[in-house]
């Protein structure tokens, strides 16, 4: 997989035109089917300014993949879905900003659950993303198509969207790093909302310190999203010789395959001299449940506005508004996202607010109260990401199995903490991935342990 030191190397004996071109072949050849849009044209075009010069920045010359829910203009931005099959946002999203404020490359647009709504990145209306370890196997979402354009050579750097797992999920199904920020530290402007008080932006890419490379770009204040903290980022290690304490997540855990490589991973920790200890976080019984009643509610309100009317997929003949607003978006929207519709909308009827909405809200505090406890008295929390190794495309069939595979994502985007997934080793030729979660704003706690773990594995391999 490359990382950006290696890309920078490589551009010190080749031009950047000559290694963008050859992306984009490498991208033309794969059957991953981890891009939507390609932007060929114009990635060529600022290779070009690099060459001659003209491109500066932190990340200038490298190549970065963005999931096809954040806005970029005058590139067609879709959710994977059919409903905004040719929309061509009019605006950048302010993490866009921020990339072509720093020279990045912007190769394409990557493939995803429709309006990130799924585990797997096969609810996509433009096909399957495929696992690069296994072509058979799904590649997680909903980034699916981020996790699998790095693990495929197809990208230096992505970025991708974290309702409920979004960027974990993937990034633990594709051998990569993938870190879902605290709320607030990135904003939201220009990401098309899903579920706007779970969902957040982050950094994916192949190594520890290329995640906090774009994490430093990607974070900042931005005055158009409310929910923006003000916050910069930068990673300056500052926690090199510090003596992690380390609390395991007895709720959290996997299938026979991921807790016996988990074990091992925890014994390395301990190897590595750091205190392990054990923690419960009895409100994790009801996150699950919880979390999808809010992101239903949320998701059933947010896609209201697709009408057919204002924008997105239309129908020529309007004899009557009911039927034709019913059939746009019986038509423009994919059964799973017509699912988590009616759930949501039946969620915060009359007479089932209080029942489910209100209740769900209250678990909520119940997750951040168990998460204020734990780092009081631990540092950083661990898990595994997954409970699973990638599955076989088309083996959850049932989606009550699908949503139960959040079980160990979810609470963190309840309690608003940032998490980051790392390959931590193989199974069966499947990579795993190890969750380390911290407290809010704590990003640099996380990165300098996931570095130190990364080095460690890398060197006892």
């Amino acid at each position: 997989m490359l990382t950006v030191e290696e890309w920078k190397n490589r551009l010190e004996c080749e031009s950047c035109y000559d290694l963008i071109s050859e992306l984009f072949e490498r991208i033309e050849r794969s059957n991953l089917n981890a891009y939507i849009t390609l932007c060929k044209e114009e990635a060529l075009k600022r290779a070009e300014d690099y060459d001659r010069g003209k491109l500066k920045g932190k990340i200038a010359g490298i190549p970065v993949a963005v999931k096809d829910c954040i806005s970029t203009k005058g590139i067609r931005t879709t959710c994977g879905s059919r409903m905004l099959e040719n929309y061509i946002p009019p605006f950048d999203a302010y993490v866009v900003e921020k990339l072509k404020q720093e020279g990045a490359i912007i190769v394409g647009k990557t493939n995803m659950d429709e309006f990130a709504m799924g585990t797997t990145t096969e609810t996509s209306y433009f096909g399957v993303v495929k696992n690069p370890y296994d072509e058979s196997r799904v590649a997680g979402g909903s980034s699916g198509g981020s996790g699998a354009c790095l693990g495929g050579n197809e990208a230096v750097l992505a970025l991708g969207s974290d309702t409920g797992g979004s960027i974990r999920c993937p990034a633990s199904f594709c051998g990569v790093v993938g870190l879902k920020p605290t709320y607030g530290l990135v904003s939201r402007y220009g990401l098309i909302p899903y579920a706007n008080s779970l969902e957040q932006i982050g950094p994916m890419a192949c190594c520890v310190r290329d995640v906090a490379i774009l994490l430093e770009v990607i974070a900042g204040k931005d005055s158009r999203d409310s929910t923006n903290a003000g916050k910069s980022f930068k990673f300056e290690d500052k926690y090199g010789d510090y003596n992690f304490k380390i609390g395991i997540v007895e709720e959290m855990g996997g299938n026979e395959d991921v807790n016996c490589r988990f074990e091992e991973v925890v014994e390395l920790i301990k190897s590595m001299g750091f205190r392990v200890g054990k923690v419960s976080m009895p409100s994790f019984k009801y996150a699950l449940a919880a979390y999808y009643i809010i992101a239903t509610g949320e998701a059933s309100s947010n896609l209201a506005r697709y009408d057919g009317v204002r924008y997105g997929f239309a129908l020529d003949n309007l004899d009557s508004w009911t039927r034709y607003f019913s059939k746009v978006r019986s038509l423009g929207f994919g059964e799973e996202v017509k699912r988590r519709i009616m759930l949501g909308t039946y969620a915060l009827s009359a007479g089932y607010y209080g029942k489910y909405y209100l209740k769900a809200l209250k678990v909520r505090t119940l997750v951040r109260r168990d998460f204020e406890r734990a780092f009081s008295e631990f540092d950083l929390l661990i898990s595994p990401t997954m409970p699973a190794l990638p599955f076989k495309i088309g083996e959850l069939a049932d989606p009550l199995t699908m949503y139960k595979m959040d079980v160990n994502t979810v609470p963190v985007n309840m309690g608003g903490i940032p998490a980051l997934s790392l390959p931590v080793g193989f199974v069966r030729g499947l990579p795993v991935g190890l969750q380390i979660m911290g407290n809010h704003f704590e990003e640099e706690k996380i990165l300098s342990f996931a570095l130190k773990l990364e080095n460690y594995i890398t060197e006892t391999i």
